[in-house]
């Protein structure tokens, strides 16, 4: 019994056995030809045959095979051109193309600032927002002279723009004031500091606002200044003396200023607001409620005098879950009666303990020893 095979580009058959199969007359026309397998496996070709049933007509000739000359045994390696599959062509795919329109994240700020300085040191513990909204400022060596400084401390809302600025400018505007004044025009220089310094943020064109609180140490004289709800308060022979008020719109003389001018107070959450949306009443920037938040500080001046301890600048962060009584007795053992002060440990324990008691806000601690400057 004879059969007839067709072989294709199969992947089964490798060049050299097929051309050790078809090793025939070679194929250059494209006649028709049949290829016959008998039974005992050998391959026979003629131009035309009938007598088996099973075979192929091939009408070109097979493409992918050598052909062998008549009668030799001898094989000829396939032509690499035929049987070389050719390298897709490479496509160039633009890294841009992949990317995906995803914010950069910027690295992380700073969790804590800590400064330890002759006669004051600071401690700031950013709260759960992503950026810390307090800073501070500290103008040592006064006019040349060691025992005049001016401190302050700023926390900002809507962003730290605010606060910011009246770090950087606050101070020499309060300066240039004090210096072009007379001595006994000290307070109205510090509330011109404060109104120059509201005015050329409002020309910045920026959002947000800052409360602020100020010490002026000149003289002999400490001139304690705020607008807003940082506090400033004395140890003074281990009790404590709150040296400002805060401006919020709960107090009453605020509220009924805000309401002669137009505006509004309401509680909400517990808490009062200013047209709703303010917690404070003074402070520097806060463009769109400008009409009611006032830069005017209230200002306060005492002379220091050896049972002025130290003084406590701070944010609502801390005076929010901490006492002023608390604060000073808790500072007052690391700051007096021993032969070396730890004011900034006192700033730390202060910050944790407000932390501790559930504050989630920015808290700027600073402690100034008063007697460096007595």
């Amino acid at each position: 019994m004879s059969c007839a095979v067709a072989v294709a580009s199969s992947p089964v058959f490798s060049p050299s056995r097929v051309s050790s199969l078809f090793c025939k007359t070679s194929v250059s026309s494209p006649q028709t030809r049949t290829l016959n397998l008998n039974h005992h496996g050998s391959p026979s070709s003629s131009p035309s045959s009938s007598s088996s049933p099973f075979k192929l007509r091939l009408q070109k000739p097979l493409s992918g095979f050598r052909a062998c000359k008549e009668g030799s045994s001898s094989y000829s390696s396939p032509d690499p051109t035929l049987l070389k599959r050719k390298r897709p062509v490479r496509i160039d795919i633009p890294i841009t193309s992949l990317s995906f329109d995803a914010p950069t994240q910027a690295p992380e700020e700073q969790r804590e600032l800590e400064v330890e300085r002759d006669g004051f040191s600071v401690y700031c513990k950013r709260g759960r927002r992503e950026a810390m909204e307090d800073r501070y400022s500290a103008v040592v060596d006064l006019q040349g002279d060691p025992k005049q400084a001016l401190f302050g401390v700023f926390d900002g809302h809507g962003g730290a723009k605010a606060a910011e600025f009246a770090a950087k400018n606050l101070d020499k505007n309060i300066i240039d004031e004090v210096t072009r004044r007379s001595e006994n025009e000290i307070e109205e220089a510090v509330k011109y500091g404060y109104l120059t310094t509201d005015s050329e943020f409002l020309k910045e064109d920026a959002r947000g606002g800052a409360c602020c609180v100020t010490a002026l140490i000149r003289k002999g004289d400490l001139v304690v200044s705020n607008a807003g709800d940082c506090r400033a308060v004395m140890s003074r022979g281990g009790i404590a003396e709150a040296l400002t008020s805060d401006h919020r719109p709960s107090r009453e003389d605020e509220r009924e200023r805000i309401e002669t001018l137009s505006g509004y107070v309401d509680c909400r959450h517990g808490v009062w607001r200013l047209q709703g949306t303010l917690a404070v009443s003074r402070g520097v920037g806060d463009q769109h409620l400008k009409q009611w938040v006032i830069a005017e500080p209230e200002t306060k001046i005492i002379r220091i005098s050896p049972e002025c301890e130290f003084l406590i600048l701070a944010s609502d962060g801390l005076w929010d879950k901490v006492s002023n009584q608390e604060a000073v007795d808790i500072a007052r053992p690391l700051c007096i009666g021993i032969d070396k002060p730890e004011p900034l440990c006192a700033c730390k324990k202060l910050a944790d303990l407000s932390v501790m008691r559930g504050s989630a806000d920015d808290i700027s601690v600073m402690i100034i020893r008063l007697g460096w400057y007595f």
